[in-house]
């Protein structure tokens, strides 16, 4: 009986952080993709000092989570915490041709995350680097076949050289969503740990795993432009 008073006081700490159209804003925004305290402000139109306090009530309830940014160690970018929803209605992000993975080196992440895709939608996937490295990760190519994908023709490309106009752009770097440019921001940021830093397989395992939450979060709300016609 007290296991099922605390789950009951734990579900009713969620309802009463979601009770205000503000906190859902946050909360829809996040399903997508990362965002940085003032990326949200600017979308709720809302001073520091109340997006703060929204934070604080969804952070209490255990509903998300802060982590500092590679690149610029002065940002900070909220994620939500999806096991603390049993599920969270999104906007779909309506007609994608397609959708292109964005990272650093292109050695790792957007690879992975391109591969994972293509197992969960019909939407086609490629992915790219802002500076591509000289080749795939030997890591990377070692957790994707362990997971049953085919690494054997992956290579690094350059996002000019891949990315166009109409994709839906997922930048899954923290480095590559603050330095790409106006005509190829992304409409979604991941801020995922780089694995190369730590070099070890459980680093690798981890963005994996990572990668496939957020993919099997965002693959029903991308629908294929060409399916339609």
């Amino acid at each position: 009986m007290n296991v099922e008073r605390d789950s009951l006081v734990e579900r009713a700490r969620v309802h009463a952080a979601l009770a205000d159209a503000a906190r859902l804003v946050i909360v829809d925004a996040l399903v997508v993709g990362d965002a940085a305290p003032g990326e949200l402000g600017a979308l709720l139109r809302m001073p520091t000092n109340l997006v703060a306090h929204h934070l604080k009530v969804l952070e209490e309830a255990g509903l998300v989570v802060r982590g500092r940014s590679e690149g610029d160690h002065r940002r900070t970018y909220v994620r939500l915490v999806p096991e603390r929803l049993a599920s969270v209605t999104a906007p779909s992000l309506g007609d994608v041709p397609r959708v292109a993975f964005v990272c650093t080196h292109n050695s790792a992440r957007s690879q992975l995350a391109a591969a994972i895709w293509a197992r969960r939608s019909h939407v086609p996937a490629v992915s790219a680097g802002t500076r591509p490295a000289e080749r795939v990760h030997p890591r990377a190519v070692k957790v994707a076949r362990r997971r049953g994908l085919h690494p054997q023709k992956w290579r690094t490309a350059q996002v000019v050289d891949v990315v166009k106009p109409d994709d839906l752009v997922i930048a899954v770097c923290d480095i590559a969503y603050e330095h790409l440019p106006a005509d190829a921001r992304p409409r979604v940021h991941w801020s995922v740990p780089d694995p190369a830093r730590a070099d070890t397989d459980a680093a690798f395992e981890a963005a994996y795993d990572d990668l496939a939450g957020r993919i099997d979060r965002l693959a029903p709300l991308v629908s294929q432009r060409e399916a339609r016609r």
